[in-house]
């Protein structure tokens, strides 16, 4: 199988600047939601979906002619990592931006993660002692683990705003999910025009 087959860039005639907009037209992206990749916390994007009036998620795979999948009617895309902390997503929210451009940036940690049930120290120890590495370095320790959900979830939202990959139009959101509710309690608002604020109300 030749691979380049697939490759967007490989193909005769390539113009970068026609395939992004053919990109921006495919998928009507909106809205980035970066959550834990715990199982339980797996319906946070139909809630964001559902908080955030007019989104669509997962929405429809659209098909061509020949059956092909060219698109999707989804305005959300979820980023999938530990604890759901921004750290890790900061290349997606760039890349998503040039191939969609995005208005929101929505951050969620849950109830009884596992990010909870550990410190920074603890890990680094059981790192070095299991696996013979010092990590102590390759990290920020206030990114690692989770102490509590407000502060958390105000230096994700911070760190996204700081960011020089993170477009300064978007809306910027900190919301905490409980896994037995499914529901979204807001922390952090920071629209692109108005400082953060601490909200704290609920949403089913």
């Amino acid at each position: 199988m030749d691979s380049d087959t697939y490759v967007f860039s490989k193909q005769p005639g390539f113009v970068e600047t026609k395939v992004r907009k053919a990109f921006k037209q495919a998928v009507p992206l909106r809205t980035v939601v970066i959550y834990c990749y715990d199982p339980r916390a797996v319906s946070i994007p139909h809630a964001v979906a559902k908080a955030l009036s007019g989104e669509v998620y997962p929405g429809e795979i659209v098909r061509d002619e020949q059956g092909n999948k060219v698109a999707s009617t989804t305005t959300v895309f979820p980023v999938v990592v530990a604890g759901g902390r921004a750290v890790d997503a900061l290349r997606s929210i760039t890349v998503a931006q040039h191939l969609f451009g995005i208005e929101n940036i929505v951050v969620v940690h849950h109830t009884y993660c596992g990010a909870t049930s550990f410190t920074p120290e603890g890990l680094i120890k059981a790192f070095h002692s299991e696996q013979g590495v010092d990590i102590s370095a390759l990290y920020d320790s206030a990114n690692i683990a989770i102490a509590d959900y407000e502060s958390s979830l105000k230096r994700d939202t911070r760190l996204l705003r700081e960011s020089k990959g993170t477009p300064k139009h978007v809306n910027i959101y900190g919301y905490l999910f409980n896994i037995d509710t499914e529901t979204l309690t807001l922390i952090v608002e920071d629209r692109a025009s108005s400082s953060a604020r601490h909200d704290g109300s609920e949403v089913a």
